[in-house]
């Protein structure tokens, strides 16, 4: 695209390259792995050989676990091509270089390999769940409990859970009666019983 005299001043260039990448969801999704210290946990928990250059092993599965929630494919063999679309993106998002090779068949195999073991996941699962979850030590002075009828067409039988019963809303539907406790006045809830 040939710019305009100004443009030229102010890019230092004559042509303007403008690249085009389809992002979806990945932003966000890497940006809340990021969030949550995938990359870190990962990084610290699975080897990384002596030799191993390229991305790292929490980069790797980020990028990884992007891509099957934005494709809904969970097949090793079609990562490489996708990143090749969108390398660009890819490199802004997690200030990383990306190669499409960082993400071929045989090196995704490798990756799964410590994460499969018991050992290494129990590890990487404590320390994620100790970053994301927080306990509150909240009052319980008073816990509100409420039911509802929740009627639907459903086929009943003895073994199902709907059921016929007493309904104000609906009697000639099958329904299932919810009772949810929760703490007052924050409405948090504690526990529901069907």
């Amino acid at each position: 695209m040939q710019l305009g005299d100004q443009a030229e001043a102010f890019l230092e260039r004559k042509d303007l390259v403008i690249i085009t990448e389809r992002v979806d969801d990945v932003a966000l999704l890497i940006g809340q792995m990021v969030k949550m210290g995938f990359v870190e946990v990962l990084d610290r928990h699975i080897p990384r050989h002596w030799q191993q250059g390229g991305l790292s092993w929490g980069w790797t599965a980020v990028i990884w676990l992007a891509y099957i929630l934005t494709e809904g494919d969970h097949r090793k063999v079609s990562v490489e091509s996708y990143i090749k679309g969108m390398p660009h993106t890819l490199s802004q998002l997690t200030n990383q270089a990306i190669e499409p090779l960082d993400f071929s068949d045989a090196r995704l195999s490798h990756l799964l390999k410590p994460v499969s073991k018991q050992a290494y996941w129990k590890q990487i699962e404590h320390e994620l769940n100790a970053r994301c979850m927080e306990v509150h030590d909240l009052a319980t002075e008073v816990i509100r409990c409420d039911a509802t009828p929740v009627s639907g067409d459903h086929e009943v039988t003895e073994a199902e859970l709907f059921q016929f019963g007493h309904s104000k809303d609906d009697p000639p539907r099958p329904q299932i009666k919810v009772m949810i406790g929760a703490l007052a006045p924050l409405g948090m809830p504690l526990s529901v019983d069907v």
